[in-house]
């Protein structure tokens, strides 16, 4: 039989973006470590402790019961929408009604997807930071959306630059109406914290431009004595949507929950598109994520300031071994440094690590030309793998 021949093509939007950085990176890590290399990944920020053991044990207690394994409501169980609102009264002193202003996700990468169909024509812009988490760009250019980088820089502490903001809104210089401002604190990849007068700077933007900020906040019980919410802000929730998730704070980055918390409005808007997009997650995975949710303080302590914290001197001294310079204030699970001036590039460093010292340390370009001169450590990683790497970096430079 004569085998036919067909031109078949990918959607023009495939054009707009590249395989996400990781995945190609990582398939090349796996290559090494299958020809025996032994490389250490400090690259993902990817929890390598469990989650507490309350929540295990509600999850597995809850999946023996020959009920709960149906179909379940898109808006999530009554018992963890309750507990996403516990989390933000208790952390962040901010109340929200778990009925009508709170909206489960299966993850907050699903949620950027959800929140951009929700508020964003094809050709509209949004506003994304250099450097930032780079679903931000890539969502928006599958969704037709034109990117608008708002520049983030060292001298300024890694926070947006409202001069340059207020040009980028008044400018005439293209067509299409701001709808999306994205911003990430504590930030990723750089550690800078948040303050309450940025938080307040971001709410009179986001009113006076009839602009949507999205604040997305995963990172901020992570060596970080004093976690704030954007939605602190009085009027916050009038013009402002905040994603928090269970990954990082509470070890459970392959479980996939996290949620939106804005007002009742949006939250409708955004459930239009996530109900017909994705469904409800498994009832006893709900029930333990709502156990995780009230996780003690000594708990938090241990795993999200203890643990990381050992690790990060570890990590510090890792940059120190590679001339990098860094903010020892920055918060979070990963560690961002300048690289010396000797390198031509970002890249220089990073690939000789990797193949020659067997350590993987992710260059700050992927997150945008603002990083091309820093790297970023991740501190999933155990102490005596950071100190190997360690020791490896020390002998090679």
């Amino acid at each position: 039989m004569e085998e036919k021949q067909f031109n078949i093509q990918p959607a023009d939007r495939l054009a707009s973006v590249q395989e996400y950085y990781f995945s190609r990176k990582l398939k090349e890590v796996a290559q090494m470590n299958a020809q025996g290399l032994d490389v250490i990944s400090l690259g993902i920020g990817s929890p390598d402790m469990p989650p507490s053991q309350q929540t295990i044990d509600t999850l597995c207690k809850e999946a023996q019961n020959p009920t709960a394994h149906g179909y379940q409501p898109y808006v999530g169980i009554p018992e963890m929408r309750q507990g996403m609102a516990d989390f933000y009264r208790r952390w962040y002193g901010v109340e929200l009604n778990p009925n009508t202003e709170i909206q489960p996700l299966i993850g907050s990468k699903e949620g950027i997807l959800h929140v951009t169909l929700a508020f964003v024509n094809p050709g509209d812009k949004v506003l994304v930071p250099n450097p930032g988490y780079p679903t931000y760009t890539s969502l928006s250019k599958l969704l037709g959306a034109e990117i608008v980088n708002y520049n983030l820089q060292e001298d300024n502490n890694w926070q947006p630059d409202f001069d340059q903001l207020e040009e980028i809104v008044n400018g005439k210089s293209s067509n299409g109406k701001i709808r999306l401002m994205w911003t990430n604190y504590p930030n990723m990849p750089t550690g800078a914290s948040a303050t309450i007068e940025l938080f307040e700077k971001l709410v009179d933007f986001a009113r006076r431009h009839n602009i949507v900020v999205v604040n997305d906040n995963p990172y901020s019980l992570i060596l970080n004595q004093h976690p704030i919410s954007l939605l602190q802000i009085p009027g916050a929730k009038e013009c402002c949507i905040e994603f928090n998730s269970m990954s990082k704070s509470q070890n459970m980055p392959g479980w996939r929950v996290g949620w939106i918390s804005t007002n009742a409005q949006f939250i409708q808007w955004i459930l239009k598109v996530k109900s017909n997009v994705d469904s409800g997650m498994f009832r006893p995975l709900q029930l333990a994520a709502a156990e995780a949710l009230h996780n003690s303080d000594e708990w938090h302590a241990n795993y999200n300031r203890e643990v990381y914290g050992k690790r990060r001197a570890i990590a510090e001294e890792i940059l120190k071994t590679l001339g990098c310079t860094f903010d020892p204030k920055q918060v979070g699970m990963f560690l961002w440094g300048r690289i010396p001036d000797s390198y031509a590039d970002v890249e220089e460093l990073t690939e000789r690590i990797l193949h020659e010292a067997h350590v993987f340390i992710t260059p700050g370009f992927i997150f945008g030309s603002n990083g091309k001169r820093y790297i970023r450590i991740s501190l999933c990683a155990k102490e005596e793998k950071l100190q190997e790497a360690l020791f490896r970096i020390k002998t090679l430079i």
